[in-house]
């Protein structure tokens, strides 16, 4: 904390980027060489899953494939869109692939058909995104 003292008695979730553990740990290594400073995630999956909505000033404590901590981020930015609607520039701050929308919304696309297929559900893009973006404090 005498590194952060923004941080003291601050209240944070732990979680690993994606849905295994291979993109967990492709998409830390992003966000530890710096080329990944945000992240979308399907707004109405939060309630599905009981957790609660990225806030800005939340701290989050990154884990990789094998559930490891190995970085804390802060919310520095907080935006509601649809994915439709995600604009290019956003989308390069995720720092995936050649960094293109084109790029973005494949992946995405086959990210988010699995995770609506989870709950019984079918992915449209005008489902409504958090586009977060952070900044590694640790």
């Amino acid at each position: 904390m005498q590194k952060h003292p923004e941080a003291a008695g601050a209240k944070y979730e732990a979680w690993a980027f994606g849905n295994d553990p291979q993109m967990a740990d492709e998409l830390l290594q992003l966000v530890l060489a710096g080329k990944k400073t945000a992240t979308t995630s399907a707004k109405e999956l939060y309630a599905l899953d009981d957790e609660a909505y990225p806030e800005v000033g939340g701290y989050s404590v990154l884990l990789d494939g094998q559930d490891n901590p190995r970085a804390v981020i802060v919310t520095t930015k907080l935006e509601e869109t649809t994915f439709k609607e995600v604009t290019p520039e956003f989308a390069a701050t995720e720092g995936e692939g050649d960094g293109s929308l084109a790029y973005w919304r494949a992946g995405h696309i086959k990210f988010f058909t699995r995770e609506y297929e989870k709950f019984g559900l079918v992915f449209h893009e005008d489902i409504p995104v958090l586009c977060e973006t952070f900044k590694v404090v640790y």
